[in-house]
């Protein structure tokens, strides 16, 4: 397996491009509509050195994986109705993220673990909730602080009830932080468990078992050890009876996932077949440019790669603080594939027009400026629209250009990459189709033209009238779709500066801006989980209390209580 590499500047490499099976620290049996995923960390598996994985605690290889295998069951395995994830180990089921490796992580990569494991966890809630694939934990030993958010983000949980074991968040008591993966939010926004009882929950670190657990609502079921296998399988059978595996698809064939055999290049340049990325690094920027195809095999093939891109971005790009948004191609090539994204009607369809739903939310929440960048012969239509209303700022071309462009031109070196020249095309325009007005929402629960224009009614409803209208730049200009609309003379200059400005600006002040810029109207347990829990984590992260030399990440195992500033701010 690809799944990281040592690198001199980040401590660690990881690798989305590549084929993650065999997987190390995970197994699969499918059983009819039943897939059991077992959990067996394998302990010397861990991609820091020297921090051993025990008792089913995990890092990044092991959330790389189990990424991984969740969306192999979602994809290749369109009759399976329920997943049972299981320790392999008797007596644990998951420890969470592995103190150590925490320890030793930088501090962005802590973030981002926690980022990744958060989207991971909803990518579960959403499948459960719109392709019906059902989800129970089988919680048969200790299940603790990122064991227990795994846990709480399936359907069901069942414990198993031997007056020993227990579900715990220890964070706050032992370790200085936060349940990084959702936990306080989950539960009482979807568990419904009072807010006093949430309180004694999380500062008490061993826990609670048994009977009281299941009155304050932490868990499901209980089941006797004696009767516990019998239990999970009564379950899960009656959870898939529910499920996708009763419903139309259930008979349709598998959608293999080939792995994508790409790589960054030495200069950090990564091409795909529909997707490539050249980094400007005098300018901290990447120029991503996604393009389209009829080809049928590209809604899945170009959000796939799009999406392995975004986390290589966060992990191993982080001095890239600026994503240029770039498309190719013609407006039919990309619009061909609406009704299939839009109105799916069998399981590739389905489980497709979802990862385009996360892919989309994934450039959301990426902690980048977004700057869409539409020119002649660009394709932002259909799907790939959205990646002009996710942009924090969206630059449409007034006219054509007149004359060649520099090669230092913004997009010009990653169009050289696909070998494009950029030449006299069709005036630039933005395309919003149908998929525009619901199917891909943002973690706020809104379209991205809403959250655009939000609060204002009127703009929302002409900005919805031009939906399949092509719009030229003024046109964009009126209904409020694009920022600016240089012309050819000012095009190149106005870029360059903004990106430019971008790089001279605090990339801290730059991240908390644009979040709340995006991430406007109502709340829910999607943007508190990566918008109030998460800014306070990173935030905890950095303070002496949790990773200074008495903090409590610090002295974690060495016999030592940590000693704490006593100060709140």
């Amino acid at each position: 397996m690809h799944t990281h590499r040592v690198s001199t500047e980040h401590g660690v490499y990881l690798d989305f491009f590549g084929d993650h099976r065999p997987w190390r620290h995970w197994t699969v049996r499918v059983d009819g509509p039943v897939a059991t995923l077992t959990m067996g960390v394998q302990p010397d598996g861990g991609i820091f050195t020297g921090c051993e994985l025990k008792l089913n605690s995990y890092d990044m290889g092991v959330e790389l994986e189990f990424a991984d295998a969740i969306r192999c069951i979602r994809f290749e395995h369109p009759s399976v109705g329920c997943v049972v994830i299981e320790s392999g180990y008797d007596g644990v089921f998951c420890a969470g993220a592995n103190i150590r490796a925490l320890a030793a992580a930088t501090h962005a990569h802590k973030v981002n673990l926690c980022k990744f494991t958060n989207e991971t966890r909803l990518e579960l809630e959403e499948a459960s909730e719109h392709s019906g694939l059902r989800f129970l934990a089988a919680v048969g030993g200790a299940c603790s602080g990122g064991g227990y958010e795994l846990a709480l983000a399936t359907d069901h949980i069942l414990l198993v009830d031997d007056r020993n074991t227990a579900v715990s968040l220890p964070e706050v008591p032992l370790l200085g932080v936060l349940p990084g993966t959702g936990g306080l939010t989950r539960l009482t926004d979807k568990r419904h468990v009072r807010r006093d009882r949430a309180d004694v929950f999380a500062t008490k670190a061993e826990g609670l078992r048994g009977q009281v657990a299941l009155e304050w609502g932490l868990v499901d079921e209980l089941a006797p050890r004696t009767a516990f296998a019998e239990a999970v399988r009564a379950r899960a059978a009656a959870l898939a009876a529910k499920s996708r595996a009763s419903g139309p698809c259930a008979d349709s064939e598998p959608v293999a996932l080939e792995p994508l055999g790409l790589g960054p290049n030495d200069d950090g340049s990564v091409i795909g077949e529909f997707v490539a990325m050249a980094p400007d690094r005098e300018r901290a920027c990447a120029e991503v440019l996604i393009t389209a195809s009829p080809d049928p095999a590209w809604p899945l093939r170009a959000t796939r790669e799009l999406d392995a891109l975004l986390c290589h971005l966060r992990f191993n790009e982080t001095d890239l603080g600026t994503i240029v948004l770039l498309t190719g191609g013609n407006h039919t090539d990309v619009t061909v594939h609406d009704r299939a994204l839009r109105e799916p009607a069998s399981h590739a369809e389905v489980e497709t027009s979802l990862l385009w739903r996360r892919t989309l939310s994934r450039l959301d929440l990426t902690a980048r400026t977004l700057i869409a960048a539409i020119e002649p012969g660009s394709c932002f239509a259909g799907v790939l629209a959205e990646l002009a209303l996710a942009g924090d700022r969206t630059y449409i071309l007034d006219g054509e250009f007149v004359d060649d462009r520099p090669g230092d031109a913004v997009g010009a070196r990653v169009r050289a990459l696909r070998g494009e020249v950029i030449g006299p095309h069709e005036p630039a325009v933005l395309l919003c189709s149908e998929l525009s007005l619901g199917t891909m929402p943002m973690a706020n629960g809104l379209t991205r033209l809403q959250s655009r224009l939000w609060g204002d009614e009127t703009a929302i409803a002409a900005a919805a009238r031009t939906i399949g209208t092509p719009l030229d730049a003024q046109a964009a200009a009126e209904v409020g779709l694009a920022t600016a609309t240089p012309d050819d003379l000012d095009w190149d200059d106005d870029l360059r500066l903004a990106i430019e400005e971008r790089a001279a600006f605090s990339p801290d002040a730059l991240t908390a801006m644009e979040a709340n810029h995006r991430f406007c109207g109502p709340e829910t347990m999607a943007t508190k989980i990566f918008g109030r829990l998460s800014a306070w984590q990173n935030w905890i992260f950095i303070r002496p209390n949790a990773t200074g030399p008495h903090g409590a990440l610090t002295r974690y195992g060495t016999g030592t209580r940590p000693i704490y500033a006593q100060d709140r701010v």
